[in-house]
């Protein structure tokens, strides 16, 4: 599992006072306003950095951070992804994983045989969306439903399934 979850992105600057326009990548943006700390993650590194101030504009959260006073000490951060210590992330409800700990995962149909890989995960208004790579089907669609996923192991990365007719 990953000791750090995204949280979201930078987009764009916002002010000339070292404030950024963020896109959450969290299903709870308001969040940001109990975090004292993100990591930013350069491509080479992770920096610390202390927010300072939270406000929200549109989809967007607007994060200020400590020490960063100017447009010029941020904008070459621009499409960054900001992170959070997995001790800070919001607490889980049971049946609810991390988008991170979910995406590698073995997918096995219900009588063990194994169907492919959890890919990727898009988000819905009603439920979220498994996308697993399979060779035999190519990208396969599966609801996160209960009449679907019979069982998720975070631990051992696999995920178990019920295919519903007319899923392939």
């Amino acid at each position: 599992m990953e000791d750090f979850l995204k949280a979201g992105v930078i987009s764009s600057t916002h002010g000339v006072r070292g404030e950024v326009k963020v896109f959450p990548t969290t299903g709870e943006p308001e969040r940001f306003r109990s975090l004292k700390t993100v990591y930013l993650d350069t491509g080479k590194e992770r920096i610390r950095l202390e927010i300072a101030g939270v406000k929200f504009f549109k989809q967007f959260a607007i994060l200020k951070f400590r020490g960063i006073d100017n447009i010029n000490d941020i904008e070459k951060y621009r499409g960054c992804g900001l992170w959070v210590a997995r001790e800070d992330a919001v607490p889980l409800e049971e049946d609810e994983y991390y988008i991170g700990d979910l995406i590698g995962m073995q997918v096995y149909t219900e009588d063990g045989v194994l169907f492919g890989e959890l890919k990727d995960v898009m988000e819905t208004g009603a439920n979220d969306v498994y996308i697993i790579s399979t060779e035999a089907h190519g990208d396969v669609l599966v609801p996160a439903i209960h009449d679907c996923i019979l069982d998720v192991d975070v631990e051992e990365m696999k995920m178990t399934i019920h295919l519903l007719p007319g899923l392939i």
